[in-house]
């Protein structure tokens, strides 16, 4: 069975910096993250940071899931900055932090020494990081200038506990970094997801795709639920902040990963990878050539097998990438 959602949306609908909401409840064996990427105008460059209250990527939370006869998990007690730069340098930092690092209000968000604050215009993250497997300091500003805030919000399964929102599909992206010395410029985007139960308990997994156009931004989300259903999102988003529904285009099959992972994904005609930015066991992003609505266009995609995620294979090898401190 699949879904195409049309104007579905769930919560109140919320304006000016409340569209953020940093400060939004989680719950037990919930999470919530706040998730940014952008390219480099020349095609160099290319970053992704998200923001994790509950990390649902990190061995140390699943484990705590699995106390308490499965009921245990405390989202706050595993809260991390993810950022990762592609392109010469390349860095990976997410370290999982303990509840003590948390601090957060409507408008701020800190974890440990890094930090997300919005002031009514622009979200400023100041990034204050130790890069995994092999440490080096990973330390910066990234700004975020949307060019307008949407208030839609989707629900993803058939039990309302999963929901996303895409807050700022068309931004510009400022990226000043002092370790490693880097400095560009380049298109973005914004948004949130948040849930109440473990992403696995859901979802077989999801492909995602972002493609920038010259007067839109194309945003698919395809999702396969745990019971068997699935649901195909196709939205457009314009600078002044409309975020429509068109028809989901047809379903095209990307070459898969040296993991061998799938990537699948939709488009009006042939696609393909043109650099894959993470090839890991269980998720994959890429940069691609697609074509939507109509327009030939490079774009960021996601793959996300959970059913491989859930393997006790990957607790092994996630804390070499997730690191936790011993307090």
């Amino acid at each position: 069975m699949s879904d195409v959602l049309h104007d579905k949306t769930v919560g109140p609908v919320v304006t000016g910096p409340r569209a953020w909401a940093f400060d939004r409840p989680v719950g037990r064996r919930g999470y919530c993250w706040w998730y940014l990427d952008a390219l480099s105008d020349d095609g160099k460059h290319g970053i992704t940071i998200i923001a994790f209250i509950g990390t649902v990527f990190s061995p140390w939370y699943a484990l705590a899931r699995l106390a308490e006869g499965g009921t245990g998990g405390d989202p706050h007690d595993h809260c991390c900055l993810n950022v990762v730069l592609y392109g010469t340098p390349s860095r990976w930092a997410m370290t999982d932090r303990r509840r003590h690092a948390l601090r957060r209000d409507a408008d701020h968000l800190a974890i440990g020494p890094s930090a997300l604050s919005w002031d009514g215009t622009t979200l400023t993250v100041n990034i204050e990081e130790v890069t995994a497997p092999i440490p080096s300091r990973l330390r910066g500003t990234v700004r975020l200038h949307p060019a307008a805030l949407s208030t839609r919000r989707f629900t993803l399964d058939t039990h309302g506990r999963h929901e996303w929102q895409p807050i700022a599909p068309r931004s510009r992206v400022e990226v000043e970094l002092e370790s490693p010395t880097l400095r560009w410029s380049g298109a973005a985007y914004f948004d949130t997801n948040a849930g109440a139960a473990p992403l696995e308990q859901d979802f077989r997994g999801w492909d995602w795709c972002r493609a920038a156009l010259p007067d839109a931004t194309a945003i698919l989300y395809n999702a396969q639920r745990r019971d068997g259903s699935e649901i195909s999102l196709a939205l457009r988003a314009t600078d002044d902040s409309a975020l429509t529904d068109f028809a989901p285009p047809p379903e095209f099959e990307l070459p898969r990963t040296l993991w061998r992972l799938r990537r699948p994904t939709r488009a009006e005609g042939p696609a393909r990878v043109t650099r894959t930015l993470t090839d890991a066991p269980f998720y994959s992003r890429s940069e691609i050539h697609t074509r939507l609505l109509g327009r030939d266009a490079a774009a960021v995609h996601e793959s996300l097998s959970l059913d491989r995620f859930r393997s006790p294979l990957m607790f092994a090898m996630l804390p070499w990438r997730v690191p936790r401190p011993l307090r």
